[in-house]
């Protein structure tokens, strides 16, 4: 966890003499700054301020933890100017996000960033789960969903186009689906992550949802995909990870005339305010890799 970041929120609470006026000052959600001033009461063993719920005032401690606050935060500052002056991107980026977007989306646009930026480094964490973003020390989070938390901090990346795809023998042996209500006598491989047993679809009058079973789900994408391509069942797959099976005929697109529900794909991070020249870049870049490929 960023001791710096810490510090600022500390000295933003008191200032703003309450935990929201400190996260909108800081453009921050307030889970994160409560998580933000939690960590400077574990580091210093003490507790910094008494919280009523009218008023927030500062302990004897905290006096003292303040001051040390300001002190590091001036240090800082002079710092970090001559290193950013030079606009030389540098550091390490600890970056979270889904083993689809690990494996079959990212790996090459990292490749790129990373020889366009040979003094930053970026570290991986692979999770299905939502990231603690402040407790795994995680600058950036990826995630795919039209389901965001409004208290959080995010920038829309891009959109995730899906489709419905199933193996030639699988189709063989159990007749292909010509409308949404064939889809309830088949195998249907499930992403646990989604609302269970329901697959969304748009229409040009009206939206479609549609109830689905099968023997199968999990939360990786990835494991849905292995097991359509062993003739195990329909999958809803993200276009970029089916295509290429499409088109070398390992898969076919079943019921082309809908289109699935589309996702968005977001970055979410602690703070505006607080973000390093080599994260910003790397989050700006994330946009235009996203506008140029069909996800």
């Amino acid at each position: 966890m960023d001791r710096i970041i810490a510090a600022d929120v500390f000295i933003k609470i008191v200032e703003q003499k309450s935990l929201a006026g400190a996260a909108r000052a800081l453009d921050m959600s307030r889970s994160m700054v409560t998580r933000y001033l939690n960590q400077m009461e574990k580091w210093a063993n003490i507790q910094l301020l008494h919280r009523s719920t009218r008023k927030i005032t500062l302990t004897s401690e905290g006096e003292k933890v303040l001051n040390h606050s300001r002190e590091l935060i001036a240090i800082a500052q002079n710092i970090s100017a001559p290193i950013e002056s030079n606009n030389r991107l540098n550091g390490q980026i600890r970056l979270s996000c889904s083993p689809f977007l690990a494996h079959d989306v990212l790996p090459d646009m990292l490749q790129q960033f990373l020889h366009a930026h040979p003094e930053v480094s970026i570290d991986v964490q692979i999770s299905n789960h939502v990231t603690n973003l402040v407790e795994e020390r995680i600058d950036l989070a990826i995630r795919i969903t039209n389901d965001l938390d409004p208290n959080i901090i995010a920038r829309p990346l891009g959109k995730c186009h899906s489709v419905l795809c199933a193996s030639p023998e699988y189709l063989e042996k159990n007749s292909k689906p010509i409308t949404t209500d064939d889809l309830s006598r088949h195998n249907c491989l499930n992403y646990s992550r989604f609302e269970k047993s329901m697959w969304h679809f748009s229409h040009p009058e009206n939206p479609v949802s549609v109830a689905i079973a099968g023997n199968f789900s999990a939360n990786d994408s990835s494991l849905l995909l292995k097991a359509a391509l062993n003739n195990q069942g329909i999958t809803l797959q993200p276009k970029f990870a089916a295509q290429k099976y499409i088109n070398n005929g390992k898969l076919i697109h079943l019921l082309p005339h809908l289109k699935p529900q589309t996702l968005s794909i977001y970055g979410i991070y602690r703070s505006r305010k607080h973000q390093s020249l080599a994260l910003r870049s790397f989050i700006d870049s994330l946009v235009t890799y996203f506008d140029k490929i069909d996800t």
